[in-house]
């Protein structure tokens, strides 16, 4: 476990800068190769330190009928909201797609309670934490990467951060989770996940809803030698980024390891795995359902807010309608980048707002922990 998360630690600290570093100097397709690597090492600790659990009551047979109703729910909900974003809520691909996602996600749950095999057995769900740590899951991961997602293309697309720089602007949150997460961990094991996790998104709320008073004018980092360019980040940087950095990344530490306490202490040590790997799908569902949805809402604010900006012989609405991305001031035509700069902060602000929301609302299903049986169940499994 400490080759692992040593490994762990390091490729989250490292990853955005060196992928950044790859996409500023090789291309955008490079920065996947690092992956490559990284699945190697984790393979092989995996293979080499990870003890092997069973449960010896699972059915032999794997259900393939539930994980196709799985992938079309999850992935027709997903795409039919990004494909009504750009094509219309009218659209056909958009409805069909809407449609069956919600359908299938409706017939899942009477599915499970009547297959012997069943994917996700319903009985895991009895347990009032596993259900409880699931819910807040859902939202607290769809905040995490959607406020990840839009700072880096705030950062880079709209006030003119290059790659490298952008990733090095979040390592101080990084760095918070890769060296104290673990005390947390073993805290919440000694007394209870509950305030922990209670406690954690709700400051990483305030960490984001200080990000909405970052201004349009913030002073780029483009790290580097030469004219415009720098190794150290700009006063701007100080004031308006890392402030909100660090208190994001103190809430993030508190949280991350409770809640894999949380998720496995809810069920019996012979169900850990399967619950670890629900949890994980339920994380990485809500990355692309809520910032779908989070994306219509930027989308909107930027196209209303630019054309309140464009003077009356400006650009069209139309022309900046299909011509300008949120958040990418490249895009606009010269006349209308200070306008989709400021726009693109509003959409920014919003996108922080509403992901500080999301937050807060999974602290608050947080307080439905049961410490108890938290305690009870690491007792089990000791």
């Amino acid at each position: 476990f400490g080759i692992w998360a040593g490994a762990s630690a390091g490729t989250t600290i490292l990853g955005p800068f060196v992928g950044g570093l790859l996409v500023n100097t090789v291309s955008w397709r490079a920065a996947f190769l690092l992956n490559v690597p990284l699945l190697l090492v984790a393979l092989w600790a995996t293979l080499r330190h990870v003890p092997e659990s069973r449960d010896e009551a699972a059915p032999a047979r794997f259900d393939w009928t539930g994980s196709v109703f799985v992938i079309l729910a999850v992935g027709g909900l997903a795409f039919g909201t990004i494909r009504g974003q750009e094509h219309g809520w009218a659209a056909p691909a958009a409805a069909a797609s809407l449609g069956v996602g919600a359908g299938a996600l409706l017939v899942l749950p009477l599915l499970m309670r009547h297959r012997r095999d069943a994917l996700v057995p319903p009985e895991l769900f009895r347990s009032r934490n596993f259900r409880v740590t699931n819910l807040s899951t859902f939202l607290i991961y769809g905040a995490l990467y959607v406020s990840l997602t839009f700072q880096a293309l705030f950062l880079v697309g709209t006030l003119g951060y290059s790659e490298p720089a952008a990733g090095l602007a979040t390592l101080p949150s990084t760095l918070l989770l890769a060296l104290f997460s673990t005390r947390f961990g073993r805290l919440a094991a000694r007394i209870g996940p509950r305030r922990f996790m209670a406690a954690g998104p709700a400051v990483m709320g305030v960490g984001l809803l200080l990000l909405t008073r970052v201004p349009a004018t913030s002073e780029p980092w483009r790290l580097g030698a030469g004219q415009g360019w720098s190794l150290m980040p700009p006063t701007d940087y100080l004031v308006h980024f890392l402030p909100a950095i660090l208190v994001f990344g103190a809430g993030l530490m508190v949280m991350v390891a409770p809640l894999t306490t949380a998720v496995m202490t809810s069920v019996p040590s012979r169900n850990a795995g399967l619950a670890s790997a629900i949890n994980n799908a339920v994380s990485r569902v809500g990355s692309p359902l809520v910032t779908a949805v989070l994306f219509v809402a930027v989308v909107a604010s930027f196209h209303g807010s630019i054309e309140r900006r464009l003077p009356p012989a400006g650009p069209a609405s139309e022309t900046v309608r299909e011509r300008v991305a949120p958040l990418n001031v490249a895009t606009a035509p010269p006349a209308a980048r200070p306008a989709a700069r400021e726009a693109s902060t509003d959409a920014f602000h919003l996108a922080m707002a509403a992901a500080a929301a999301l937050l807060f609302a999974g602290g608050a299903i947080n307080l439905r922990i049961d410490d108890r049986q938290a305690l009870r169940g690491s007792d089990d499994t000791a």
